[in-house]
């Protein structure tokens, strides 16, 4: 898998991002209006009339471009609205990058939004396409396809089950202790690793804690060519690599799938990494922003994404390699886990804390002089699901 790439073309120049939470009080028009009226006042060298085309990421919360037309009141602007399971965001943000790159638009935004809470859809509740009867794991909930990452991983490394427990559990102590630092965030309180171990279980070892949480939220990015960057902001955020793997969709009929990998994202992290220059990703990476559904997920993509060895991630847990102060901050604004997963939200929300911590305004989280992050969104299941991956930049080159 390789592609050309846009390498420095394009930068994002505002964004907005709600706050992540159960907003009874608002629908998905409102979330859409305060996202982007956030991106304007954040930045008050851009406008609404500035803006060329839209693209759109939402799961479930409407339907083609008048989704964002209708309560935006746009002047006949091109809209798309996309779709692509809990990487919307991500493909939305993707598409508006190369509208730019193309030349087909001087100024485009992405914006992402989903109105869960009063939906009736969650991991536990959710109605599948039509389908042959052939795919298996579409009789699993969410929870339960994911937790089999767990027994499988202790099976194929040798691991003793109580100490890949205690990684799960430290992820998500790290998780909820990061978001209790973001104002933004859907759970803001830290917990401790005595509650997490004990909560109820929901599916295999899986307990309430290592499940991320049913959110509402949008969140936007304004995009332009980089050469006219600093028209607009003096610390613009550049994109280096995009990605996006869609998987054959075997996983749970190939007899050679283990459930310690996800063969999508370690596509889409190479493409990425060639796109952007990144030949050493433990070294060259400021931080990441990834894809914490379920906390033996968040695990296993540390190896995926090349941040740990095959079999050693969840020492690197442990030994807080992925904490604030570690060797890769990971989630720093506390992830799907503790921020919360809007799903058409999730994938521009994480491109929005690397743009708060390169303009050093991420508050108790700030890192020290970030320079490069990667983020990770993915959608489906263990074998069966499309992986994002970006690297973005604060400077050129």
């Amino acid at each position: 898998m390789s592609s050309n790439g846009i390498r420095d073309r394009v930068a994002v120049v505002a964004m907005g991002c709600t706050p992540f939470g159960e907003h009874w009080d608002h629908s998905a028009d409102d979330l859409v209006v305060d996202a982007t009226e956030g991106l304007y006042a954040s930045n008050p060298r851009v406008s609404r009339e500035d803006v060329d085309a839209y693209w759109l990421a939402t799961l479930g919360s409407g339907q083609s471009g008048l989704t964002l037309s209708k309560p935006l009141a746009l002047d006949y602007k091109p809209v798309t609205r996309v779709e692509n399971y809990c990487a919307s965001g991500s493909e939305a943000f993707r598409n508006a990058c190369y509208a730019v790159a193309s030349g087909a638009y001087d100024r485009v935004m992405a914006v992402g939004v989903e109105k869960l809470k009063d939906s009736g859809f969650s991991g536990l509740l959710r109605g599948d396409p039509p389908a042959d009867g052939t795919a298996a794991e579409l009789s699993l909930t969410a929870p339960a396809a994911f937790s089999l990452l767990d027994p499988a991983y202790c099976a194929r490394y040798d691991v003793d089950p109580a100490e890949f427990r205690k990684a799960m559990t430290h992820i998500a102590w790290k998780n909820h202790y990061n978001g209790a630092r973001n104002p933004k965030a859907q759970f803001r309180s830290e917990v401790s690793k005595d509650k997490i171990e004990s909560a109820p279980l929901v599916a295999g070892r899986l307990g309430v804690f290592d499940c991320s949480g049913v959110s509402d939220g949008a969140a936007c990015a304004l995009i332009v060519r980089a050469e006219d960057a600093h028209l607009y902001t003096d610390t613009p955020m550049y994109v280096k690599g995009l990605s996006l793997a869609a998987g054959p969709a075997r996983g749970a009929t190939d007899p050679d799938y283990d459930y310690t990998t996800f063969p999508e994202v370690v596509r889409s992290a190479q493409d990425a990494y060639a796109q952007a220059g990144i030949t050493d990703p433990r070294t060259q990476i400021s931080l990441a922003e990834v894809h914490d559904c379920f906390t033996p997920t968040e695990l296993i993509l540390m190896e995926d994404l090349g941040f740990s060895e095959r079999g050693e991630g969840w020492k690197d847990v442990l030994n807080g390699d992925f904490e604030l102060g570690g060797r890769i901050p990971v989630n720093p604004d506390g992830g799907l886990k503790s921020f919360g997963h809007p799903v058409g939200a999730s994938g521009l929300r994480m491109l929005y804390e690397a743009w708060l911590q390169f303009r050093g305004e991420a508050g108790e989280r700030q890192l020290e002089n970030p320079e490069i992050a990667v983020t990770h969104n993915l959608g489906g299941r263990p074998g069966s699901c499309v992986s994002f991956v970006s690297v973005v930049g604060s400077e050129l080159g």
